[in-house]
């Protein structure tokens, strides 16, 4: 499944929920879903800078594919990761860096965050684009 694909299934099942407050649980439904990321790697490298909420990011390039390991100290934005994660996890690099991550403005979530956490989600995609990058220099 390209990761379009992904992006339009995301979609379609958010377009599912009637109102905002169903798509946040449904959100953080998802960031509960994934895997617990061990304290040890809970480190000040891994944080994505500028997000209001702790976020940590670890990927790395496994067989030319790239695998994503995300926690947060907040529920919705550990959802919010955890959609950036559905979407790009098990991609190529160059998938990852050519991606459209414009897809993330129709999910309608960004209208009802506080602009610190809209601004975040930016913040999350730019950071799985910028270690796309530099492991693909390592594949």
């Amino acid at each position: 499944m390209s990761i379009a694909d992904k992006q339009q299934q995301l979609l379609d099942e958010l377009d599912l929920f009637q109102d905002w407050t169903e798509r946040y649980e449904y959100v953080i439904g998802l960031g509960k879903k994934l895997p617990t990321m061990d304290e040890s790697l809970q480190t000040e490298d891994r944080l994505i800078k500028g997000c209001q909420s702790q976020v940590w990011l670890e990927a790395k390039n496994e067989g030319g594919i790239i695998s994503f390991l995300a926690d947060s100290d907040s529920l919705i934005t550990k959802g919010m990761i955890a959609l950036f994660v559905r979407i790009l996890d098990g991609e190529k690099p160059d998938d990852i860096l050519t991606a459209d991550m414009s897809f993330i403005d129709k999910t309608g979530l960004k209208e009802h965050l506080a602009p610190t956490r809209a601004n975040a989600l930016n913040l999350m995609s730019a950071q799985m684009k910028k270690y796309a990058l530099q492991l693909s220099m390592t594949s």
